[in-house]
């Protein structure tokens, strides 16, 4: 009997920094961006309590510079995608673990301009790692056979990009 297992993230929240858009040696598009979730609950003496998880998102290929062109800080945007943890020697010798999210489809929700009561989506808003704007028509009609397999991105880990720096250091708002 085959085990399975599942990797997969869903997360709405609102994007906490702009896109930064770097190459791979090979010269693969990555976007690393932010991403905040809220939770919300009452405590046992039934007053309001909010909890805020801070996520690093990464895009490849394609969906990188789609990210890159339409995502702000403050962006409302829903995303899935799957856990990836990296590590890496630091230049003091210690071995360093990040873990981020990586994008396999987003829908841009909302702009960090867009203040209207109506934050709904268009099929225009629909986005996915094999490279296109998805429209419902499209996604019924599309026979899976045709769309061509996206790079595996862990065959070109970004050789460029500087691990050392925590990207995550930046100042956050609380």
């Amino acid at each position: 009997m085959a085990t399975r297992s599942l990797n997969k993230v869903m997360l709405i929240g609102n994007v906490t920094r702009d896109p930064e858009m770097r190459y791979t040696a090979s010269g693969t598009p990555v976007a690393t961006f932010g991403l905040a979730t809220n939770r919300y609950w009452k405590d046992k003496n039934g007053e309001k309590q909010e909890s805020t998880q801070f996520h690093n998102l990464v895009a490849w290929d394609k969906m990188g510079e789609i990210s890159n062109q339409i995502v702000t800080k403050g962006a409302k945007i829903y995303v899935e995608g799957e856990l990836v943890t990296r590590s890496w020697e630091g230049d003091d010798g210690v071995t360093r673990y990040k873990t981020e999210i990586r994008i396999n489809e987003m829908i841009l929700l909302s702009s960090k301009n867009d203040f209207s009561s109506s934050s709904q989506s268009t099929d225009d808003d629909v986005f996915d790692d094999n490279d296109k704007q998805k429209k419902k028509s499209e996604k019924k009609d599309a026979d899976p056979e045709d769309e061509a397999m996206p790079e595996d991105p862990d065959e070109s880990e970004p050789d460029d990009i500087d691990d050392s720096e925590d990207p995550t250091d930046d100042e956050l708002p609380f």
